[in-house]
């Protein structure tokens, strides 16, 4: 037997056929051909020799395809496509999906019709016209459909944006007055420490001024005593004189004579030491009411600068 029997019909079932078409032995084909870098890719429609390189050389180029955007974009010249596609030109998977969005295909099952004399022409472009109108209504709310997910993503992503915003707002006014407390807090313990030391230095002070006012209360009774023994002695002494003798009463009337000054000078030395104990007690007086008078004006300071911190801290909120 003839090595090659067999081998023509063996051929002819592995060749497909495509909507009805005599078995034709022409090798072109409508298919994509790559461009663009890596990562962005983008298709150029081209009519090729079937044995040449996808990248290789071609016939025509009749459209470009970008599958980047969403939806596509597809530019294609329809009336190159179709004569292709009556000559007997093979479309690739992809590029038959191409046709069959552009309505290449569905025209060329119509005039197939036309040819065999189920329509007419006129019959047939109705019903391409009526299918396009069709299909641009369809990509048209395909398109608004995907604006309103789109629209309705962004506001989605806005308003959790909005809720994080305000839960942090909340933390930081949290923080905020947690540290206008303290700073409050730790204001009114200064306040309270400076009182208590104050009210203790007015304490010490006290007790320092203490034995003084006792000396000073000493020494007046001390001279009080000594004039009322002065006073006493002369009631003493007026018995033993209406006893003494005559002669003696000139030596006596000298002895009072010297006692005289005596007691004016120990009078006047009481008199000044009194005097002393007023003034100290006085400059006591007046040095308590300037340090009361300092205290407060330092209080009044403090409690201005707190008011112009919390100012403050208002503004920078």
């Amino acid at each position: 037997m003839h090595p090659n029997f067999g081998k023509g019909q063996r051929d002819c079932r592995r060749r497909k056929l495509v909507d009805g078409q005599k078995f034709s032995t022409m090798a072109t084909r409508i298919r994509l051909q790559r461009r663009g870098k890596k990562g962005s890719a983008f298709y150029h429609i081209v009519i090729a020799d079937k044995r040449s390189p996808r990248d290789g050389r071609y016939i025509e180029r009749i459209g470009t395809y970008n599958p980047i955007p969403n939806p596509a974009e597809i530019i294609l010249d329809f009336d190159r496509a179709l004569d292709w596609l009556q000559k007997g030109a093979q479309p690739s998977e992809t590029v038959r999906s191409i046709l069959g969005f552009k309505g290449v295909l569905y025209k060329n099952h119509l005039l197939k019709g036309v040819k065999k004399g189920a329509l007419s022409e006129q019959e047939a472009e109705a019903k391409f016209q009526a299918w396009m109108s069709e299909k641009e209504e369809k990509i048209r709310s395909q398109a608004s459909s995907e604006e309103q997910k789109a629209r309705d993503e962004r506001k989605k992503k806005l308003e959790a944006e909005r809720k994080i915003n305000e839960e942090r707002a909340a933390e930081l006014a949290k923080m905020r007055a947690e540290e206008m407390e303290a700073q409050v807090k730790a204001a009114q313990e200064e306040e309270a420490a400076k009182e208590k030391e104050a009210a203790a230095e007015e304490k010490t002070e006290e007790k320092k001024e203490e034995p003084k006012k006792e000396e000073a209360a000493a020494g007046a009774a001390a001279g009080e005593e000594k004039e009322a023994e002065e006073k006493e002695e002369p009631k003493k002494e007026e018995p033993k004189k209406e006893e003494a003798v005559a002669g003696a009463a000139a030596v006596e009337k000298k002895e009072e004579k010297k006692e005289e000054p005596k007691a004016e000078e120990k009078k006047e030395e009481a008199g000044k030491s009194e005097e002393k104990a007023k003034e100290e007690a006085t400059d006591k007086a007046q040095e308590q009411k300037t340090d009361e008078v300092k205290a407060e004006a330092k209080k009044e300071e403090e409690k201005a600068e707190k008011e112009e911190k919390k100012e403050e801290a208002k503004k920078e909120e």
